[in-house]
């Protein structure tokens, strides 16, 4: 078994706290990983990137080759579109639907959806309301980690026992937030996927 997953987004959204998720559940569950990050600019806003492999076997590079990719999860649409050429024909893409508009000829909305509606396998949803309706704005990205879940090599028990240990620190309210994200994020995406 060999997961390539590439996570994707801008400064602040949460991108190096799914790649912590996924190294955390990776670890505990007795399976090789090996990570590597991009940072954009030093700033909120400058695209992130991280590059995960997960194996029961030696994995030999941190980089995941062009078309290589199992999965792209994204914090943001744009950056989802930008990491498609390291995608398999039959790779999951699951991103928020919502921009960061953070360049001056940012494409139309539409066009960015019509995009990635083409791809087979896509789970496109609202995880910026989902993560404001349950009260923590800032779970967004694990409301779209909980909606990638089903698709990694990973228990669910395995990732819901890293947000807990990662966010413990944090206190038991954010905790608890954190999990309802992620359970919201993994009921929407199976509504799609069925």
């Amino acid at each position: 078994m060999k997961t390539n997953i590439i996570l994707a987004g801008v400064g602040g959204q949460g991108i190096l706290t799914i790649a912590a998720v996924l190294d955390t559940a990776a670890l505990e569950s007795g399976l090789n990983l090996k990570q590597s990050e991009v940072h954009g600019m030093s700033q909120r806003g400058g695209a992130v990137q991280s590059h995960v492999r997960i194996s029961d076997t030696e994995i030999h590079s941190d980089l995941i080759p062009q078309g290589k990719a199992d999965i792209i999860i994204s914090v943001e649409p744009m950056e989802a579109l930008r990491y498609l050429p390291f995608l398999k024909k039959d790779g999951y893409l699951v991103t928020d639907s919502n921009p960061f508009e953070n360049i001056p000829d940012y494409p139309k909305m539409e066009e960015l959806y019509n995009q990635i509606k083409l791809l087979p396998n896509n789970i496109l949803i609202d995880a910026k309301k989902i993560a404001k309706d349950l009260g923590n704005s800032k779970a967004t990205n694990i409301v779209i980690l909980g909606a990638a879940s089903s698709l990694l090599p990973l228990s669910e028990e395995s990732l819901l026992q890293a947000i807990k240990s990662l966010f413990e620190r944090k206190g038991e309210r954010v905790v608890k937030k954190n999990i309802e994200a992620f359970n919201k994020g993994k009921e929407i995406a199976m509504e799609i996927l069925s």
